[in-house]
């Protein structure tokens, strides 16, 4: 039943996250703020420490490589060891494509953590959800290495 109710909420959230022209598109699972990220973009960092904070995915994919899930399994372990920290995860994408299509990809990027840090037994009102789509860049550049870091879904605690 959990599951069902999470899987809902999530697809409502996407769904409004497409629909909208903001590129500060917020697709959240109950509760939360939809602030903007602190994370370092550089996968390590923050309070996750070696774990790292960022989690990167394939060109025009939402789908989470095996490295994603070693860093998610590391925030897992953090967050159920501190059960009063809530979470932000903000999708990010390289800069082709369109607004709207890296907006609901990125939605699509932060979803995929999300899913995945609530099926490790986060709460998922401790968790939210942002497409910042192509927006916010963590990497500057027109270049392989610079897309490859904007490719990202980044955990901050908010």
């Amino acid at each position: 039943m959990f599951g069902k109710v999470l899987g809902a909420l999530l697809a409502l959230g996407l769904l409004a996250g497409c629909s909208s022209s903001d590129t500060e598109t917020t697709a959240r699972t109950s509760g939360g703020t939809g602030a903007s990220t602190g994370g370092t973009g550089q996968g390590t960092g923050g309070v996750f420490g070696a774990t790292g904070d960022t989690v990167y995915f394939d060109t025009d994919r939402a789908v989470l490589r095996d490295d994603a899930r070693v860093t998610l399994d590391g925030q897992a372990d953090y967050l159920n060891r501190n059960k009063t920290v809530n979470v932000s995860i903000a999708g990010n994408c390289d800069e082709r494509g369109t607004s709207e299509y890296n907006i609901a990809l990125g939605g699509r990027r932060a979803y995929a953590a999300a899913s995945y840090l609530a099926a490790k037994g986060i709460s998922a009102t401790r968790i939210a959800t942002v497409s910042y789509g192509k927006d916010r860049p963590t990497a500057p550049g027109s270049t392989e290495d610079a897309w490859a870091k904007n490719r990202s879904a980044i955990t901050s605690v908010r």
